[in-house]
C-alpha cells in the first residue's frame, strides 16, 4: 500500500516551477538555456529594505511572532490598503502568511466544504484550480479568449453560478496574461455578483504596482464597496517589491474570515520569518521610488517581446496592461512539423520542441487552462529578452 495520500493524485506539480527546474537542469549539462518561465524580478531588493532587515537582526528580532504577524506589521499593510486602495481593513481584518500561494491556501481550506464551486477564469494562475480541489472543491473553468482580453465577461459569470458556487477567483492584473479589469469592467462584475450573496470573491492583487501606459488600476471591493464583506483582497510583497524570496504575502476581509484562515496557519507554518516581517514593514512604510523606475525598463522589455513575438512566423501576441507576462497564441503553428520531425500538435508540443531546438524555456498554455498560448516571462535583461526572441523568431521559420 502506497504511503502517498490519494488526495494527491487529483493535483500536479506546478508546471512554471517544473519549467524552471528542466531549465536548469539543462543549463547543469552545459546546454546554453534562456529561461523565460519564472515569474520572479530581475531586480535586487531595494537597500533600504536589505538595511531594515540587517537592523531587526541587530536588534534581536529572532523569535516566534503572533501568528499572524507583528503589530508593527499589520498596521503597514492597513496603511497601504488605505493609501493604495481607499480600502479601511483593523489588525483583526489582516492575514499575513509565507507569500501568496499560502493565504490562497489558508483562505481554500478554511473555507471549502466539498463539492463547493470555484470559478476560476481562464488563464489562470496554475495553482488556483489545484489548490481549490486539495481541499474538496470543483473549480468551474470558464474560458476568457484573447478576443475577451483574456478577461471574464459579466454574461459569463452569471451563467457560471450556482447554487453550489462559494468563490470567485480574479487575478488583475494577470499571470499568465498581464491582462487588467479596468474600474468599469469590475462594476459591471459588481453588479452581476451584488445579485448572488452566497459567492465569495477572492481578487489576487499581487501585481497591482506592475501596470503601463495609461492603465489605473483598481481592485474589486474599491469600486463595489457593498462587495467588501464577502472579499478577501490579496497581495503581497515579492513582485513590485523585488522580495520573492523573503516569502511574505497577506489579505484584507471579514473578520470571520481572518480568524479562520489565522487558526489554519496556527497548525502549519505558524507565521512567516520575523526577519521578513521587519523587512515588509519598511518596504511598505518607506520610499516607492524604486518601483516607477524598475516599472520604466519593464516596459521597455514589454514592447521589445511584443514587437518580435508578432514578427515570428505565425505567432501573435497582444500588448498587456501589466505584470511581466505575454501569452502569445501560436495557433498559426499547430499542425507544422518541427526540425527534429515532431508535428508541433499543440502549444506542449511547442514549448518542448522550442527548448530543444533553440534552448529557449517558456510554458505551455495549457498549463493555464487555455491554449493554444504560451507564456514568456519578460522580467529578465533586455539583452537576454532580445537573444531569446531571436531564438523564436528562427524556430518558427524553421517549422514547415
Amino acid at each position: 500500500m502506497s504511503i502517498v495520500a490519494k488526495r494527491l493524485s487529483v493535483i500536479k506539480p506546478s508546471p512554471t516551477i517544473a519549467v524552471s527546474q528542466k531549465a536548469r537542469d539543462l543549463q547543469a549539462e552545459g546546454r546554453d538555456i534562456i529561461s523565460l518561465g519564472a515569474g520572479e524580478p530581475d531586480f535586487d531588493t531595494p537597500q533600504h529594505i536589505i538595511d531594515a532587515a540587517k537592523k531587526a537582526l541587530d536588534e534581536g528580532m529572532t523569535r516566534y511572532t503572533a501568528v499572524n504577524g507583528v503589530p508593527e506589521l499589520l498596521d503597514a499593510i492597513s496603511a497601504k490598503f488605505k493609501r493604495d486602495n481607499d480600502l479601511d481593513y483593523g489588525r483583526d481584518e489582516i492575514h499575513v502568511s509565507c507569500g501568496g500561494k499560502p493565504v490562497i491556501f489558508n483562505a481554500m481550506m478554511a473555507s471549502l466544504n466539498p463539492g463547493d464551486e470555484v470559478i476560476v477564469p481562464a488563464p489562470y494562475w496554475v495553482s488556483y484550480p489545484d489548490i481549490a480541489v486539495l481541499f474538496g472543491g470543483v473549480p468551474v473553468i470558464v474560458d476568457c479568449p484573447k478576443e475577451s482580453n483574456f478577461k471574464l465577461t459579466p454574461e459569463q459569470l452569471e451563467a457560471a453560478i450556482t447554487p453550489k458556487t462559494k468563490w470567485l477567483i480574479m487575478n488583475s492584473p494577470s499571470n499568465p496574461t498581464g491582462s487588467g479589469y479596468t474600474e468599469a469592467d469590475l462594476k459591471a462584475l459588481g453588479d452581476v455578483l451584488k445579485k448572488h450573496e452566497h459567492v465569495w470573491i477572492f481578487t489576487d492583487d499581487i501585481y497591482e504596482h506592475l501596470v503601463y501606459d495609461d492603465f489605473k488600476f483598481k481592485t474589486i471591493a474599491q469600486v463595489n464597496p457593498e462587495l467588501k464583506s464577502r472579499t478577501l483582497t490579496m497581495n503581497g510583497m515579492s513582485k513590485a517589491y523585488c522580495m520573492t524570496g523573503w516569502r511574505v504575502g497577506f489579505a484584507g476581509g471579514p473578520k470571520e474570515m481572518i480568524k479562520a484562515m489565522t487558526m489554519v496557519q496556527s497548525q502549519s507554518i505558524t507565521h512567516t520569518a520575523a526577519v521578513s516581517q521587519a523587512a515588509s514593514i519598511a518596504a511598505l512604510n518607506g520610499s516607492h521610488d524604486f518601483i516607477a523606475s524598475n516599472n520604466a525598463v519593464f516596459k521597455e522589455r514589454r514592447d521589445l517581446v511584443v514587437s518580435m513575438l508578432n514578427q515570428a512566423s505565425g505567432l501573435s501576441c497582444a500588448t498587456p496592461e501589466g505584470a511581466f507576462y505575454v501569452y502569445p497564441s501560436c495557433e498559426g503553428l499547430i499542425g507544422k512539423k518541427a526540425p527534429s520531425g515532431k508535428v508541433i500538435e499543440n502549444d506542449e508540443d511547442f514549448v518542448t520542441e522550442l527548448l530543444e531546438s533553440e534552448g529557449v524555456a517558456a510554458v505551455h498554455g495549457e498549463a493555464f487552462g487555455l491554449s493554444p498560448h504560451f507564456r514568456i516571462s519578460y522580467a529578465t535583461a533586455t539583452d537576454v529578452l532580445e537573444d531569446a526572441c531571436q531564438r523564436i523568431q528562427r524556430f518558427c521559420g524553421s517549422l514547415s
